[in-house]
């Protein structure tokens, strides 16, 4: 998997699941209210200022900016739990990334293949050759995958 994907990209899918997760819904409540579109530019806006943090040098700010969108545009009584093809879109890449998997100490093999763009098997072989760190409890640790994902290529 290559690293951070690109800025238009990750914009462009953080505009799309800003609007279908919060402002569609807002939109059929408040019955087709204007104020809505003015809420589409704000977020429009917004997104740049997202995506700049979430690909800028400053790692804190990418983390704390990552667990901000992840907890507001996912959220749910159970831990965050997305399907696998959701660590290739952009906004799955970049969380990988710079938070690795929110909320979990260690995942699957199938996981940690989808957040590093390989398969079960290339994780497996990765743990044997000690480049990803087997949990005691099973799977792979969260930290071990993050580690890996910033060896393969730097941050722009």
């Amino acid at each position: 998997m290559s690293g951070l994907p690109d800025p238009d990209d990750l914009r462009r899918q953080l505009t799309e699941v800003v609007g279908t997760r919060l402002l569609d819904p807002l939109e059929i409540l408040l019955d087709g209210d204007r104020t809505v579109d003015t809420l589409r530019t704000r977020v429009y806006e917004q997104t740049q200022v997202w995506t700049v943090q979430l690909l800028g040098p400053d790692g804190r700010q990418a983390r704390f900016t990552a667990a901000r969108l992840v907890a507001t545009l996912y959220p749910d009584d159970a831990a965050f739990d997305p399907p696998a093809a959701w660590w290739a879109t952009p906004l799955g890449r970049v969380v990988a990334r710079r938070v690795g998997h929110p909320g979990a100490h260690h995942v699957s093999y199938a996981v940690a293949g989808a957040m590093l763009g390989v398969t079960r098997q290339a994780v497996h072989d990765l743990i044997q050759r000690g480049k990803l760190d087997r949990h005691p409890d099973g799977g792979v640790r969260v930290t071990s995958v993050r580690a890996r994902l910033s060896t393969l290529e730097a941050p722009r």
